[in-house]
């Protein structure tokens, strides 16, 4: 029996894609490591000149997770280790540049998550995070971003955005000034104002009361 040379040829193709885009993906990831700890380290060093009290940290969590700690707020960065491709209502999809190589449709994903500095040091389990940011990589280095703000309004131009150190200390800094100015608002009265004996008793910060920067608020509205 002989290998069918279509079969043959899908297998290995599609498989050095694939390869080809998870190294694309795992060296852009590498940069942005390599970037926010020299970022951190300039934050680091402006605070020691400047007699400021401010925390910054940053914390290498294994080959596809690192985070950085900065006042009240912790940004984790996450690179999935599979490859996607897009769906075909997708606005990537029209795009001359993915239709002139459907290739180029394949990428590995970065994920960018806002939590509160506090809901890791106080083990407050049930706290929410948000993502506010995702890049896409492909096998040719073009990356473009899905997210809030600073950060999905600047990275959108698939077919010219390519990464660089360049490219990649702007992400970062967006990332840090979309954070700081997402306030943790209160959350309506109406959404707190119960507690059961049983909740407060086992413990009334951990278990019952959820902490989130937009918590009873629609967060979709902060693109708006």
């Amino acid at each position: 029996m002989e290998l069918k040379p279509a079969l043959k040829d899908l297998v290995f193709n599609k498989s050095q894609l694939k390869q080809t885009v998870f190294q694309s993906t795992k060296d852009a990831f590498e940069l942005f490591r390599t970037s926010t700890r020299e970022l951190i380290q300039q934050f680091q060093q402006a605070c020691r000149d400047e007699g400021r009290q401010v925390a910054f940290e940053f914390t290498d969590r294994g080959d596809f997770e690192f985070e950085v700690k900065f006042a009240g707020d912790i940004l984790l960065f996450m690179m999935h280790t599979n490859v996607f491709e897009f769906s075909r209502d997708h606005q990537v999809m029209k795009t001359p540049y993915v239709r002139d190589d459907p290739k180029r449709s394949y990428c590995g994903v970065i994920h960018i998550y806002n939590f509160l500095a506090d809901s890791f040091a106080y083990q407050r389990e049930n706290d929410l995070g948000y993502m506010i940011g995702r890049l896409f990589v492909n096998h040719e280095k073009h990356y473009f971003i899905e997210g809030k703000r600073e950060l999905g309004m600047l990275y959108t131009n698939f077919n010219t955005s390519v990464i660089t150190p360049d490219t990649v200390l702007g992400i970062i800094e967006s990332a840090i000034e979309y954070t700081t100015n997402f306030d943790l608002l209160t959350p309506p009265y109406d959404e707190v104002k119960l507690v059961s004996v049983g909740e407060m008793r086992t413990n009334f910060d951990k278990k019952m009361l959820v902490t989130g920067k937009r918590l009873g608020f629609r967060f979709q509205a902060d693109s708006e």
